[in-house]
């Protein structure tokens, strides 16, 4: 070998022990940066022209695909997960246990005893007083339930417009990174922070609607989704989603009151059985939106017209007549059972019996429709109405099965059903965050190894020390050459 071709050899193998030092540096300094995959420079050796040395081919960016979207997929499912079970939750707490006191069933039972209370004392008007109070306060407590209800679907509905505006901006995002590794790719620059931004990137859209990552030419990739949409091909398709100031007890996406999603204009399923974007946390306010709170405001709504419907009858109280409101009334209106929808919203003491409204609290003893007060010892109609209150019935609408039920029993049923799916999706939720945690330690296992990446270091810095004494060598050689 020539001292010419030494000194190549030499030169190219400081250039190589340089950039792998470069690369090594760079994997312990992003040993902790999310979407940071680990580098390593390939190498070859170079010959020609007499002349052997090394080749840099390129920086080579380890991951594992499959980890990556297996790792997504089960992200998604937590954060649908997390999404549903902290809306049970919510309204799990807004009907709250029978030993809190603000709960609806402690509302029901205040109510009975305060009728209870009066029957032995007709004659007291602050005891009948208390049955109107604690009559308005159940009244109440079934409002502020279906109101905290219908805030969580227009909770749902502003999480959806500000995801789906993320996700276009993301899947756009995604688009513009493509071009750039493509382009980066034929003229040779390197790829891996670009690949690095992308994949940050796709993690944030799998957590809104799980995708799978497709590679295509050049080093692009194309997004579809798990239920089949397509997200990007090439091109980035535009999500569309109409938001909704408030989300009343009425609106559906059935009858175009409230908005569906639509890709490049064409709707698309939302439900959480067909869903074509539904898993992640978009599906879950979907799901929210349109199935978990709906549900919840059904059963309120049987249970308010339950209630109403207890007291409307002149069998209870001879004074009403057939279609005029009872104790509890529809927004001051008789109950009209083809009108159900929302009631709970509506559900109302008589103002004929209200303090506040100038009712008056006699009438619960002698009567709704009674034209004066009547004896004020006969608690008759009191036992009428505490019998009412308290009868099993079986039910005209809602998810209460076949059996009889009184109030208590309606509040119980809700309850229980809400505890249940609360506890399955907690179970669900612990499942996908141990899975979602698994394959994070897999993923992770394949990452930056600090100890690893110094020992290469020192491996590099000798290999630079022995080509810098090459070069130092043959420089004295050449010296020697000169002085001849």
């Amino acid at each position: 070998m020539s001292l010419s071709s030494a000194l190549y050899s030499a030169m190219s193998g400081i250039r190589a022990a340089s950039r792998g030092s470069e690369i090594v540096s760079s994997n312990i300094a992003n040993a902790n940066t999310p979407g940071y995959a680990r580098r390593t420079l390939s190498i070859s050796s170079e010959s020609g022209g007499g002349a052997v040395g090394v080749r840099i081919n390129g920086v080579v960016r380890h991951i594992d695909q499959q980890v990556i979207n297996d790792r997504r997929l089960a992200e998604a499912e937590v954060g649908y997960r997390s999404e549903t079970t902290s809306a049970l939750t919510r309204i799990e707490d807004l009907i709250g246990t029978p030993n809190n006191a603000g709960s609806l069933a402690a509302r029901v039972s205040d109510f009975e005893k305060s009728l209870i209370t009066a029957t032995s004392r007709p004659d007291a008007t602050e005891r009948l007083t208390s049955v109107a109070f604690a009559a308005k306060d159940l009244a109440k407590s079934i409002n502020t339930v279906a109101q905290g209800i219908q805030d969580a679907r227009t909770q749902a509905d502003r999480s959806i417009d500000a995801q789906v505006s993320r996700l276009n901006d993301a899947l756009k995002g995604v688009q513009t990174l493509n071009a750039r590794i493509v382009a980066s790719g034929r003229v040779g620059t390197e790829l891996s922070a670009l690949e690095d931004q992308r994949q940050q990137l796709i993690d944030e859209i799998s957590a809104m609607v799980p995708v799978r990552a497709v590679p295509r030419d050049h080093g692009a990739v194309a997004l579809y989704s798990t239920g089949g949409a397509i997200l990007l091909e090439g091109g980035a398709v535009e999500v569309g989603f109409e938001p909704t100031n408030v989300v009343t007890p009425y609106a559906s996406e059935a009858d175009g009151t409230l908005s569906g999603l639509t890709l490049n204009g064409i709707a698309v399923n939302t439900s959480s059985a067909n869903g074509r974007l539904h898993g992640g946390t978009l599906g879950a306010q979907f799901e929210i939106r349109d199935e978990i709170a709906p549900d919840a405001q059904r059963q309120i709504d049987a249970l308010a017209r339950d209630l109403i419907g207890r007291f409307e009858d002149s069998n209870v109280d001879p004074t009403i007549a057939a279609g005029e409101a009872g104790l509890f009334t529809d927004a001051g209106a008789p109950l009209d059972p083809a009108d159900e929808l929302g009631l709970a919203n509506r559900i109302s003491l008589n103002t004929l019996v209200d303090p506040d409204d100038g009712g008056q609290t006699w009438r619960i003893r002698d009567g709704l429709g009674a034209s004066a007060p009547g004896d004020v010892g006969n608690g008759a109609l009191l036992i009428a109405l505490t019998d009412a209150f308290v009868a099993q019935r079986p039910q005209a609408s809602g998810d209460f099965g076949v059996a009889d039920l009184n109030i208590d029993g309606i509040v119980a049923s809700v309850s229980s059903q809400l505890g249940s799916d609360r506890l399955r999706a907690d179970q669900q939720l612990s499942f996908a965050s141990a899975q979602a945690v698994e394959l994070a330690q897999i993923e992770r296992a394949n990452g930056v190894d600090t100890d690893a990446e110094i020992q290469t270091l020192m491996i590099l810095e000798q290999a630079y020390a022995a080509n810098a004494r090459v070069i130092s060598t043959v420089d004295e050689m050449f010296d020697a050459l000169m002085r001849i």
